[in-house]
């Protein structure tokens, strides 16, 4: 063999037994545990992000007590590693005419090193149904890309532990007891039970916790994924189900009781990090690797009537909730951040300072500045922050494809551009300029969106208008109507849509030419709605849209299949509707502005009054826990953020205008 030829082959063979995901990189090892029954076979799988299917690693029959040993191997570095236990033969082998093997349960083990020892059952079951709802298919299969992917298997930690037990976050405040969130994994865990029997009970269950417009769930684990992406659908059924399920042998509680019928089956957690810090979160970004970044109203204190001040802090959490390690920030001008914050294609972090602040405090905070972190945490901006622009009171604060930074400056009724991400070019556009030739208003800024031309849209809180501006700042519309009604929120969809959320009663708390007693009188607290605009901003026809429990409606966002997911400051839910692909909405509900969620939206108990809304890579939709239900001014702020798990199709993260599927 030439040299040149051999050395090659040997620095082939050498840099193939170094880098990760090589043939030479593969593993092998022993998983032990236990499953329910005797008899099961058990699989383990591996998802390598990318690939069309798993592979399957190793596999054993479980024993008594339901004992098992895999020896497994080919496992790779970057693979998500999951265990599937199925009952052989299904209903055939108990005599029921129940098809196929409806008895399957699961437990995510996640990236990285394969445990030593796992319990299966119908608990790690939920959870794995629930936080990978959006990657699992047919018979247990797993595909995806990554982060979502890895993401959505480390969130089932934060449900169940290896021991097949409760995990911390769920098991203690701000979850535990205090929500009905663990009793209602309880009871979707009891559902599960009822297939141990493979009896007539389990036929009911796989047909009540089917795909809508589909046939009978295949099995638990099926079961599970479906009650997880369909959380309206039988919810009563399953509900008197699981009630029969409880008093079962081998069952938990605490668990949904009699007159505790939830309004859809949704997992929700809350996250406060470690220690507590949050007081007021606003809105977020979130990183390309899933991380949550945070903007904050108040300084932290759990005392309602000592004056909070704004909040100089940053917060960022992991994707599964916890605070991210270094994370608070601090600097850079941080000033009571509201509803402003984005990532822009270089990867930094910018804040509008609205500089929110609790009434009584003695130093007023700052208005007129906006902030700049890295990814690293390190502020980029002055201590004061950038004053540039004439920036005034921001809210909303988008990025476009360009690097172009847009703030919408609700306290002087103007829109700042930072072209190309530059301070020293920031460019204003007034109201003068925006109204020009229109008998329209354009006041009190609040919401801003982008779409795939570049081009921003604004909210005018207090005009009830919604303008869109060219990449260059050039007003192009200026709408009212179609139900515009003290707008907050607007998100843009992949066909260039913008979906405007109508609070009804919400007028931004800023400077401005109408008393907000004038104009909560005149809009009462009631209500809510949602106006579509089509690509020309103009409203698109048919009335505001209506339904889905939308009750003062805030933030809004749209997810990877073009549906729509509304924040509500009142009433403590979250709303779905159908967007503008119904093809990828739920059979009987594929028309546009279709109400997803049901009359009284996905409630749940651990939510104050929302603002933002955001939907991550695995689908979890992020709530922000803004205002008590009943605030006292000197300290209104909510204290955590929340989490749907599984809930929504998965986004391309950082979003730089409408939404991708990864």
């Amino acid at each position: 063999m030439p040299f040149r030829r051999c050395l090659v082959v040997m620095l082939s063979i050498l840099v193939g037994a170094l880098l990760p995901g090589t043939a030479a990189a593969k593993s092998s090892g022993t998983i032990a545990g236990t499953v329910p029954l005797r008899g099961m076979n058990v699989r383990l799988m591996a998802a390598l992000p990318g690939d069309r299917l798993p592979v399957r690693l190793g596999g054993a029959r479980s024993g008594d007590g339901g004992a098992f040993a895999i020896h497994y191997k080919g496992a790779r570095p970057g693979q998500v590693t999951y265990l599937l236990a199925t009952r052989p033969g299904g209903a055939a082998e108990a005599g029921y005419p129940i098809y196929g093997q409806s008895y399957r349960l699961a437990a995510a083990l996640g990236e990285g090193r394969i445990p030593r020892r796992v319990k299966v059952n119908e608990r790690t079951t939920v959870a794995m149904g629930f936080a990978m709802a959006q990657f699992i298919g047919v018979d247990g299969v797993v595909v995806g890309q990554n982060p979502g992917l890895r993401n959505a298997a480390a969130m089932s930690g934060d449900l169940v532990d290896l021991g097949g037990g409760l995990a911390k976050v769920l098991r203690e405040f701000p979850n535990g007891r205090s929500t009905s969130t663990l009793r209602t994994f309880n009871a979707l865990a009891n559902l599960l039970t009822i297939c141990r029997r493979q009896d007539l009970g389990c036929v009911r269950l796989l047909s009540k916790a089917r795909a809508p417009g589909g046939g009978p769930a295949t099995d638990t684990l099926s079961a599970a994924v479906d009650i997880a992406r369909y959380p309206w659908h039988d919810v009563r059924g399953l509900y008197k189900l699981s009630l029969a399920a409880a008093h079962r042998r081998g069952t938990w509680s605490p668990a949904l009781a009699p007159g505790e019928a939830p309004d859809a089956w949704t997992l929700a957690l809350r996250f406060e990090g470690d220690p507590p810090g949050m007081d007021g979160p606003g809105n977020f970004a979130i990183d390309a690797e899933g991380n949550i970044w945070v903007g904050n109203n108040y300084a932290y204190s759990r005392e309602s009537r000592k004056p909070a001040c704004g909040s100089d802090e940053l917060f960022r959490f992991t994707p599964t909730g916890q605070t991210y390690p270094g994370a608070p920030y601090k600097g850079g001008g941080l000033s009571g951040v509201g509803f402003g914050i984005t990532i822009d294609p270089s990867n930094r972090v910018w804040l509008g300072n609205f500089g929110f602040e609790g009434k009584g405090c003695e130093t007023e905070a700052n208005h007129y500045s906006a902030s700049v972190f890295s990814l690293s945490g390190k502020a980029l901006s002055p201590p004061g922050g950038w004053e540039v622009g004439g920036i005034s009171w921001p809210q909303g604060t988008v990025t476009d494809q360009g690097g172009n930074i847009w703030l919408a400056n609700c306290g002087n009724d103007s829109v700042t551009k930072v072209v190309e991400g530059d301070p020293a070019k920031a460019l204003n556009f007034g109201e003068a300029g925006i109204t020009a030739g229109s008998q329209v208003g354009f006041e009190r800024p609040f919401g801003a969106a982008v779409n795939a031309r570049g081009e921003v849209f604004a909210t005018g809180n207090s005009s009830n208008s919604v303008a869109r501006l060219s990449t260059a700042g050039k007003p192009l519309s200026l709408a009212t109507g179609g139900g515009l009604h003290l707008p907050l929120g607007i998100a843009g969809d992949s066909n260039g849509y913008m979906w405007v959320s109508n609070s009804k009663w919400v007028v931004a708390p800023c400077p401005g030419k109408v008393p907000a007693n004038e104009a909560e009188q005149r809009a009462g607290k009631g209500g809510g709605d949602v106006t579509l605009l089509k690509p020309s901003g103009e409203p698109a026809g048919g009335g505001p849209i209506t339904g889905a429990g939308l009750t003062n409606p805030w933030g809004i966002a749209v997810d990877g299949a073009d549906q729509v997911w509304v924040a509500n400051f009142g009433g403590r839910r979250l709303s779905e509707l159908c967007g503008t692909e119904p093809r990828n909405c739920p059979p009987g509900k594929r028309r546009r502005g279709a109400a997803i969620s049901p009359k009284s939206g996905y409630g749940f108990d651990g939510l104050v009054r929302n603002t933002g809304v955001a939907i991550d890579p695995s689908g979890n939709v992020w709530l922000a826990n803004n205002w008590k239900n009943a605030p006292i001014q000197t300290n209104p702020g909510g204290y955590q953020i929340v989490a749907y798990l599984g809930l929504a199709a998965p986004t391309r993260s950082p979003q730089i205008g409408p939404p991708e599927s990864p």
